[in-house]
């Protein structure tokens, strides 16, 4: 793919991997449009699910840093961003399951590029930080937008005003991560997962995820007219007709979307 990235594809699970050698893969300047290009990508292609992941037992530690790069003017500084919100947009608007397997340090930007995926499974090891705060500066990648919502206000307040440390078993508790595993068994266990979500039908997965990221913002009365439009799509599907025709023949079914 580029310097910063390597792309495998393993069936339908594709694996985006990071790699900054001796910067626990912080995202150089350049890296942020590989990331973007590369959820791009992977929304037309035929793969089903994303995993993304750090190389040498980290995941991420946010953007690379370098005091040369700020300029006093916040109107220029604002196009440093221009790459970081394009990443953070790209990986949101994936209509397809996308999954983020975390060792070691998930830190500022990377904390919340991992946030940014369906789910999270991390190893013992793992350790998350909105680090911004210690670093004079404020929460990017959409960390603001989605902190709040994994794990509440109150404590995406206290997580992001300290900065400090979310261990893998706190971050379990809190909901940051649905499961945590040994560091050995992280590319196993990921990989069974994301087969698991292959499996699924695309177009349920399309809309149970636009549903559920814009519950926060519905009524009950406006969730269930968009259920309403959407199963009535769902119902006219090819899927709908393979899954009850694989119930009768009591195999699997298979999607095509």
């Amino acid at each position: 793919m580029g310097e910063f990235l390597t792309i495998d594809d393993r069936g339908p699970v594709r694996w985006v991997v990071m790699s900054n050698p001796g910067r626990r893969n912080a995202v150089p300047r350049g890296g942020w449009e590989e990331l973007a290009a590369a959820f791009y990508d992977f929304e037309t292609s035929d793969a089903r699910v994303l995993v993304l992941t750090g190389a040498d037992g980290d995941f991420c530690s946010g953007a690379e840093l370098d005091p040369a790069m700020a300029a006093d003017s916040a109107a220029v500084n604002v196009g440093f961003m221009a790459g970081p919100n394009a990443a953070a947009t790209a990986l949101h608007r994936l209509s397809k399951p996308t999954i983020a397997a975390v060792d070691g340090v998930a830190v500022g930007g990377g904390m919340n590029l991992a946030l940014g995926c369906d789910l999270v499974v991390c190893t013992g090891r793992a350790r998350f930080s909105e680090i911004f705060v210690r670093r004079g500066l404020t929460l990017d990648v959409g960390g603001s937008w989605l902190l709040p919502r994994i794990v509440g206000l109150a404590r995406a307040r206290e997580i992001a005003l300290t900065g400090r440390i979310v261990e893998a078993g706190e971050a379990l508790a809190i909901g940051m991560v649905v499961e945590v595993v040994a560091p050995a068994r992280l590319e196993a266990r990921v990989t069974e997962l994301a087969e698991e979500l292959a499996r699924g039908a695309p177009l349920s997965h399309r809309f149970i995820k636009r549903a559920l990221d814009r519950s926060a913002t519905m009524s009950f009365e406006q969730a269930l007219a968009f259920e309403e439009q959407a199963q009535a799509i769902l119902l006219g599907s090819e899927d709908l007709r393979e899954a009850v025709q694989a119930f009768a023949d009591k195999r699997e079914p298979d999607f095509r979307g």
